[in-house]
């Protein structure tokens, strides 16, 4: 006898079916091989059968397994970026970019963020590798050397910003410190400024070190002359650009001007003054570097030097993408060019005692 209160077993008709490649090609009406090539976006896929693919996939929800894909078609279609810290807005929006990008041409990416510790970079790479990534954007401003001989072993395309080995299979992004920050002096020494300081980064990056050249060369072309005791190094952090400034207001007289190697530290730079009780431009003007989101809303809204994260972004994913899909033209060392330019906004004026108004606008 059966027990009318036991609960009933569905009829095998009711039981889901477990959607796969096979589901997806009866519902299209096509062959597996059509759906495997065009769910890895073969481009000689007929585009009517690729569009009913594609429909069905979405009716069924299907999420693709990428892990077998990149097992069938030998290519992870995977991306590596390697960022230096993600408490900088400056690296969220550039990996947002990134990403935008990425996905945009039918590929992922794997982040990874080295918080500038040389251990934690080659874990990174390590990370990297075991992923089989298909190149690797190291945007970190600045890497030792010995760890490139994980990846360049195995001949992974890598692309560097400021500085990298000319060797096959790599591209190196050159930002052009020289014209935003001879855009952010000019406009200063326009103003009347003459005593201007500089809060540098750390002294490991090459981005920090540009920076600062590019800074000691504007000032030689404007004809003033730059004061060492004008220089305080400083760590890209609010924290580090809150000390560099107590630094700078020991000094006798206090300089008019400060320029800031990044827009965290001219950030940091403002609290410190703020605390202090002086005004920003009124006693003391001040300039960023990287022209973060929130460099727009500060009080007063921060004149800086703009490098644009997509910029990077996308000149990036352009180069790796180069060398993975055509690396018959990538045997030499490229260089991509990143500009910069100063937006002026509320944070600089004329010199404390000057009846000059600040001026806006943008050069």
């Amino acid at each position: 006898m059966t027990n009318p209160s036991a609960p009933k077993k569905k009829a095998s008709s009711e039981i889901p079916e477990r959607t796969d490649i096979r589901t997806i090609a009866r519902l299209a009406n096509v062959s597996i091989a059509t759906v495997s090539r065009t769910i890895n976006r073969v481009a000689t896929v007929n585009p009517k059968m690729a569009q009913r693919v594609w429909e069905a996939i979405e009716k069924l929800d299907f999420v693709p397994n990428t892990q077998a894909r990149s097992l069938v078609s030998g290519r992870s279609k995977l991306f590596g970026l390697i960022v230096s810290e993600i408490t900088n807005p400056f690296f969220p929006e550039l990996i947002q970019g990134f990403e935008d990008i990425a996905v945009e041409h039918g590929y992922e990416i794997l982040v990874s963020s080295t918080s500038y510790d040389p251990k934690r970079m080659s874990h990174c790479i390590r990370r990297m590798l075991e992923r089989k990534v298909e190149g690797v954007a190291i945007m970190t401003f600045g890497i030792e050397e010995p760890l490139l001989v994980q990846l360049a072993k195995r001949k992974v395309p890598l692309v560097f910003i400021d500085f990298g080995p000319e060797r096959p299979g790599i591209s190196v992004l050159r930002v052009d410190y020289q014209h935003g920050i001879g855009q952010a002096v000019r406009h200063l020494a326009a103003l009347g400024h003459r005593d201007i300081a500089f809060v540098t980064g750390p002294k490991r990056l090459h981005s920090a070190q540009s920076r600062l050249t590019a800074f000691m060369k504007s000032m030689s072309d404007f004809g003033i002359v730059p004061d060492s005791s004008r220089v305080v190094v400083g760590n890209h952090t609010l924290d580090g650009g809150a000390m560099a400034m107590e630094k700078l207001l020991s000094l006798k007289p206090l300089p008019t001007a400060v320029i800031c190697s990044n827009d965290m530290s001219a950030i940091g730079v403002l609290h410190k003054l703020y605390r202090a009780g002086l005004s920003v431009p009124g006693d003391i003007s001040i300039i960023g570097f990287d022209d973060i989101a929130i460099a727009d809303v500060m009080m007063p809204p921060l004149t800086t030097v703009r490098m644009s994260r997509y910029d990077i972004a996308k000149a990036a994913f352009g180069a790796l993408r180069s060398h993975v899909e055509s690396p018959q033209e990538s045997h030499c060392c490229r260089e991509i060019n990143i500009s910069t330019s100063l937006v002026i906004r509320e944070s600089t004026g004329a010199p404390r005692g000057s009846i000059s108004p600040p001026r806006k606008g943008s050069v």
